[in-house]
């Protein structure tokens, strides 16, 4: 399962480079959120792939929706993260899939073909970035993390992310939004990053990243501090060891 997963994650980014730089927004699904044709093809080509390999388990696409099964195994892909990032020509985007059994992910993998990067986890036997392991970062003090955030595309949860964001940005080395949840949790799971904070997060855009940086060493829970799962509205995911103080500057927001 480990090499078809990574096949059809590099078959399906190697697909959607091929219009990068050339694709063009079709149309836009709600405020900032757009969608391109690429979107759409690589959705194509993981559904086809999945349902022809395991025909009995579930599906949930961020693009397709969800095809429901009575499965306890429940795909969770996001064909393309980062849309618009892609759509601007920057090369911050990735192909998300991911493997849940009984709502807990047990594998994950992250292809972020612009960068020739590949991000891959299976429960219990680490995380991995081109085949090298990795580990989440030291950093013990907020005051000397970097920081990210993300949002969900509900105006409440950009409301949201401002409050994140104006308490975040003064107290940490600095704090970004990149664009694409794959991505930045993938840096959370390397160390190149300490944080990845996000109101509204969709189980799409965290599914793979969830599993890459618990197997990395880090946490991921909801702004409550409970363990994210598939229900979770928002969703923190720290090297661990600044995540107390992270659920304390989120409290009541």
């Amino acid at each position: 399962m480990k090499s078809f997963i990574i096949q059809l994650a590099k078959k399906t980014g190697d697909q959607i480079l091929q219009h990068f730089n050339k694709d063009r927004v079709i149309r836009i699904k709600k405020k900032s959120q757009v969608v391109t044709q690429a979107d759409l093809i690589a959705d194509q080509i993981i559904i086809k792939s999945l349902r022809k390999k395991f025909p009995g388990y579930g599906i949930l696409s961020e693009e397709s929706g969800q095809h429901k099964t009575q499965s306890k195994y429940l795909w969770v892909i996001d064909p393309l993260d980062g849309t618009t990032n892609y759509a601007i020509g920057s090369p911050l985007f990735a192909v998300g899939i991911s493997l849940f059994f009984e709502n807990q992910p047990i594998l994950a993998c992250a292809y972020m073909p612009a960068m020739k990067e590949l991000y891959f986890a299976q429960k219990d036997k680490g995380a991995f970035l081109n085949n090298k392991k990795i580990k989440v970062s030291k950093s013990t003090r907020l005051a000397e993390s970097f920081l990210t955030f993300c949002h969900g595309s509900a105006r409440k949860d950009i409301k949201r992310a401002l409050e994140v964001y104006n308490k975040i940005k003064l107290i940490t080395v600095d704090s970004r939004q990149l664009g694409a949840a794959a991505v930045e949790m993938g840096f959370v799971a390397c160390g190149r990053t300490d944080c990845i904070i996000i109101p509204g997060a969709h189980a799409w855009d965290v599914g793979p990243g969830t599993l890459l940086v618990r197997e990395a060493g880090g946490q991921v829970t909801d702004f409550a501090g409970a363990d994210w799962n598939l229900k979770s509205k928002d969703m923190v995911a720290s090297n661990g060891k600044i995540h107390g103080q992270l659920l304390k500057l989120l409290k009541n927001i």
